[in-house]
């Protein structure tokens, strides 16, 4: 076994078939590139995109009610904040994607699933980015415009979401092995 195979948790592969848990690209996603991005089987990304996720969405809140109602200030004003602490929360979330992501290996399925999440998370904190601009220039209210470009990044995290679950659920990305999960599960 190579100093590389021997760093990384799971079962021997000397003698095993290439597939599941064993094979080696696979079982190199599951380590984490540095100690930042969390430690074996516990990723800290899902953690983090609590952040953005939850105060983008509770913008949106705030601007439905601003837009209804008679004095928008101070939702907008709510709304503001809540896109500016979405925005840090995603650079802080992006770090430990990437991280995360580095680990896959090139030309897989699971790469090209992870690279259209990091676009369309991107995208996402471009146009609220841009929607957070337009606020900035009209304080009094919700911008139409600003609204739509929130609602068009939600959208797009949506789907960011899923495929971000599809590495993580169906692909095992920095998920403990089965031999690990087995631990979880035997009587004790």
């Amino acid at each position: 076994m190579s100093g590389a195979d021997a760093a990384v948790p799971g079962p021997s592969t000397v003698s095993a078939p290439r597939s599941g848990a064993s094979f080696p690209a696979m079982r190199a996603a599951k380590v984490p590139r540095a100690i930042v991005a969390g430690p074996y089987g516990h990723p800290f990304h899902p953690v983090a995109v609590t952040i953005p996720i939850g105060a983008w969405s509770s913008s949106l809140v705030f601007d439905l009610l601003g837009l209804a109602a008679d004095d928008p200030r101070a939702f907008a004003t709510g709304s503001r904040w809540l896109i500016a602490i979405g925005l840090g929360g995603a650079v802080g979330a992006s770090v430990l994607g990437l991280l995360d992501m580095s680990r896959i290996p090139a030309g897989t399925p699971a790469r090209r699933t992870a690279l259209v999440h990091l676009v369309l998370n991107v995208t996402a904190m471009v146009l609220f980015s841009l929607s957070l601009v337009l606020r900035m220039l009209d304080l009094a209210r919700v911008p139409v415009v600003a609204f739509g470009l929130s609602v068009i990044a939600s959208l797009g995290l949506s789907v960011s979401g899923w495929l971000g679950g599809k590495l993580a659920y169906r692909w095992g990305v920095r998920v403990a092995d089965e031999n690990t999960q087995r631990e979880g599960f035997e009587a004790a």
